[in-house]
């Protein structure tokens, strides 16, 4: 049995097909990379809008999967794609660290937003990613 590859995978495939970045450490030097993410998340985002808007649920379901598409092309073309998993779990875990000291939920009245209870902690994030050392400045 063909075991089912994840949606970085099938993403890192095309990356390679069409001859985008895939960045085995993180790099988050390339000016033009960063800018093309930025502008095809904002485009995919626009088109969610616009699907919703319309209640228009196949429009709605393609957006969110090009959004993911283009999400997981940003891990790749940034070298983060190592970390995500593990990044996601400890978000997780913050989050889920969100509950009231009732143990319920926190919700904002006006859209519903669930809010950070006494409990809460943030994602601890530096975990996965190195820093580089920061040249000390010269005197």
């Amino acid at each position: 049995m063909t075991k089912k590859r994840t949606t970085l995978e099938q993403v890192q495939e095309f990356h390679e097909t069409y001859g985008l970045p895939v960045h085995k450490e993180i790099d988050l030097t390339c000016e033009q990379t960063k800018q093309l993410r930025i502008n095809l998340l904002q485009e995919e985002l626009d088109e969610l809008k616009e699907a919703l808007a319309n209640d228009d649920p196949q429009e709605t379901l393609d957006a969110l999967i090009d959004l993911q598409y283009v999400l997981d092309g940003a891990f790749l073309s940034f070298g983060l794609q190592a970390v995500k998993d593990l990044a996601f779990d400890e978000v997780h875990r913050s989050n889920m660290s969100k509950l009231g000291a009732d143990g319920k939920p926190i919700r904002r009245p006006e859209d519903g937003k669930v809010m950070k209870g006494p409990n809460y902690f943030a994602p601890d994030l530096g975990q996965f990613v190195k820093k580089k050392d920061v040249p000390e400045a010269a005197e």
